[in-house]
């Protein structure tokens, strides 16, 4: 199974380019058809997390996905399912 993976360590502090790289990561999912995104926010406040988890409750980027799963193991993971 592919997967994209997008880790948010090195623009953690960057609010607009945040945004920008969730937008690509989840469009790029939704054009090549790809069934899995592992997002790494990272551990750190959780501040970050909150901001991804917020990106992927809006209902335009909610219609894309089939669920968002946080990683039990690993607090700094979410993994977005596609159908």
């Amino acid at each position: 199974m592919s997967k994209l993976k997008l880790d948010l360590h090195d623009i953690f502090n960057k609010g607009y380019q945040i945004e920008n790289e969730l937008n690509r990561v989840i469009s790029e999912a939704v054009e090549k058809k790809i069934k899995l995104v592992e997002i790494i926010p990272g551990k750190g406040s959780g501040q970050l997390k909150k901001t991804v988890l917020r990106f992927l409750n809006r209902p335009d980027i909610k219609a894309l996905y089939h669920r968002v799963e946080k990683d039990d193991k690993n607090f700094g993971r979410v993994f977005v399912h596609f159908k």
